[in-house]
């Protein structure tokens, strides 16, 4: 006699092949997605290449390859985010090769009066006129000064270790002396401390106190941790009061000290040890 198949069920692919049973309502579950990784090996986009390198900012650097100025072993690549081994490329810039830069910290006292940037459109005086003996590397300002304000103001050509100092994450502290238009009470100084609103963003020092005073102005020490826009002369006109002068003397336990006005120097083995200490900790 033949036996009844009817009622018997096939076996599914999946079980045949061994593998995994199908889900809800017999349909299949996707497999997840893999992440968009870099190539393997010391691999890095041409733009970012040019900027560890130390020859301009990663911004510049995708300006210049998109005008064509950038080739690849005499090839012109025109695509700032062309993978590149760092080891191996052959890279020139207006056919001239780049080649890494020996890494340069300074510190310079910048005087007011200066723009932070290296051409100014309308041909003001800048802070690069203070690096003539460095006028051939590829240094940028780690952050700024405005042109009123003065104080120290680093320069490097290591863009890993700019951007670190400048993350908010760090919270590295910056002090300043700042000259009031009128005597500071103890209300200015709590107000400062607890924060106030200007233009929509809530700033706040994280530490204010009194150094001296006059007859009509006077000057406190005010320490910051976060790297806002004019934060300080903001936080003043939000409280009504005029900011005479603003003078950075410290980033972390680097201090402008007796450098003079206009005059740069390099950072010692010590300091960099410390600035790179501070980095880590945050």
């Amino acid at each position: 006699m033949a036996k009844d198949t009817r009622n018997r069920q096939k076996p599914s692919l999946a079980r045949k092949a061994g593998g995994a049973s199908r889900g809800p309502a017999g349909v299949r579950p996707r497999p997840a997605a893999k992440p968009k990784t870099a190539p393997e090996g010391k691999r890095v986009t041409l733009s970012r290449a040019l900027s560890k390198l130390g020859f301009c900012s990663r911004t510049q650097a995708e300006t210049l390859i998109a005008e064509g100025r950038v080739a690849l072993s005499g090839r012109t690549v025109t695509d700032p985010e062309t993978w590149i081994d760092l080891t191996e490329a052959l890279i020139t810039v207006d056919s001239k090769r780049v080649v890494a830069e020996a890494r340069l910290y300074l510190m310079l006292n910048k005087p007011r009066g200066l723009v932070t940037t290296r051409h100014d459109p309308e041909g003001r005086p800048t802070v690069f006129d203070c690096l003539v003996d460095h006028a051939d590397a590829h240094l940028s300002p780690v952050g700024r000064l405005d042109k009123a304000s003065e104080g120290l103001l680093l320069f490097t050509n290591d863009t890993q270790f700019a951007n670190a100092l400048l993350d908010p994450a760090t919270h590295v502290a910056k002090t300043y002396h700042v000259q009031l238009d009128r005597i500071a009470d103890d209300a200015v100084l709590a107000a400062l401390e607890a924060g106030v609103h200007h233009d929509g963003e809530f700033l706040r020092a994280k530490a204010v106190r009194r150094l001296r005073e006059g007859e009509k102005n006077s000057w406190l020490e005010i320490t910051l941790d976060e790297g806002r826009n004019r934060q300080i002369r903001r936080m003043l006109e939000a409280l009504g009061i005029e900011c005479l002068r603003l003078l950075r003397i410290s980033i972390g336990n680097l201090e402008l000290g007796t450098l003079e006005k206009g005059a740069m120097r390099a950072l010692t083995e010590a300091e960099m040890k410390d600035l790179r200490r501070l980095i880590r900790r945050s």
